[in-house]
């Protein structure tokens, strides 16, 4: 409209911008937000204010925002997208091993989001922190997690600790031997993971072949006394770990803390989100999650017997109930 030149008519001379990272967008919103020095007019923040962009959020940590990805998730999928490829080149279709519902079965578990089933879950997380230590970034530590210096047992830490990867088997067996000790339920495995992957982004680390355990077990600690109601105090993790000192319990959880600065809350949308990607993590790996066949025709049947007692029940009353006011008009007859 009249002189005015768009930038939709020459992009060429439109200005370009500089691509900032999600932390200087953060800031300069956080910045952006404060409340102003000037004592003369009354400021009052609107809610909309305090709540972040749609797209800040989505970038944000996501053991805080229930809207992010969560990391394993995201780590995994590089595996999974490979042995899809494998065997879409190398290997004809076979018999499908997975088992689906249909119109006379209907496969269940016994997991939900509310009470998941304990070995499961524990399956689930244990595959997660394994796709964390593989496909890791970096080598990102503290001394406090590295296990060479804070050994968790008497047994000489091999050479080649910080460089072999450990195998799904092992750091399952290393965390099913704390739940089962401190009889720990399945929710705190999914809090574990929350806390585990926020040490990671707030921290900066990178959990590794060198300091899995002492971050598992740091997590497993912090979870249990959030979550639990009675929770397992750290001199009972040295009864479990022999040769760990309640110092050295009590310096990294307090090093734990301060790392994830304080920030221990786990909003519900956050654990469910959590569940429901462990559920989908263990079915892209093809993990049975114990499911159980319940026979729709044997249901229809079972509710059909049960109908048939209880009609036939009820026409006992009826004709009792008959014979009885029978009984009652006879009598009043003959009197």
């Amino acid at each position: 409209m009249g002189n005015t030149v768009s930038c939709c008519v020459s992009p060429e001379s439109s200005p370009k911008l500089p691509l900032r990272q999600p932390a200087e967008r953060l800031e300069e919103f956080c910045t952006s937000t404060e409340v102003s020095d000037d004592n003369t007019v009354p400021y009052l923040q609107h809610i909309s204010d305090r709540e972040l962009p749609e797209e800040l959020a989505l970038e944000s940590n996501p053991s805080d925002h229930a809207r992010a990805s969560t990391i394993f998730l995201c780590k995994s999928q590089t595996d999974v997208y490979a042995k899809c490829d494998f065997h879409h080149l190398k290997v004809s279709p076979g018999p499908l091993s997975k088992k689906y519902s249909s119109c006379s079965t209907i496969f269940i578990d016994d997991s939900t989001v509310s009470q998941p089933n304990l070995k499961s879950t524990i399956k689930c997380v244990t595959l997660a922190i394994y796709y964390h230590i593989k496909n890791r970034d970096s080598d990102r530590s503290l001394d406090i997690f590295d296990e060479k210096l804070h050994p968790l047992s008497r047994e000489p830490v091999p050479d080649d600790y910080s460089y072999v990867d450990p195998e799904h088997k092992l750091i399952y067996r290393f965390v099913r031997t704390l739940f089962s000790a401190a009889q720990l339920t399945a929710e705190c495995a999914i809090v574990t993971l929350v806390y585990l992957e926020r040490l990671l982004t707030y921290a900066e680390l990178d959990i590794c072949p060198a300091n899995w355990k002492r971050i598992i077990l740091g997590a497993i600690l912090l979870a249990s006394k959030v979550w639990d109601d009675q929770a397992v105090w750290n001199v009972d993790y040295c009864q479990i770990l022999k040769d760990i000192t309640v110092e050295d319990m009590n310096e990294m959880e307090r090093q734990f803390l301060e790392l994830l600065q304080f920030n221990i809350n786990v909003p519900a949308s956050v654990y469910a989100k959590y569940y429901f990607d462990l559920r989908q993590l263990a079915d892209d790996n093809n993990l049975k999650v114990l499911p159980f066949k319940q026979k729709l025709n044997a249901i229809s049947r079972l509710c059909e017997d049960k109908y048939k007692d209880l009609s036939r029940a009820a026409m006992r009353r009826s004709l009792s109930a008959d014979n009885l006011i029978g009984v009652r008009r006879s009598n009043a007859v003959l009197s």
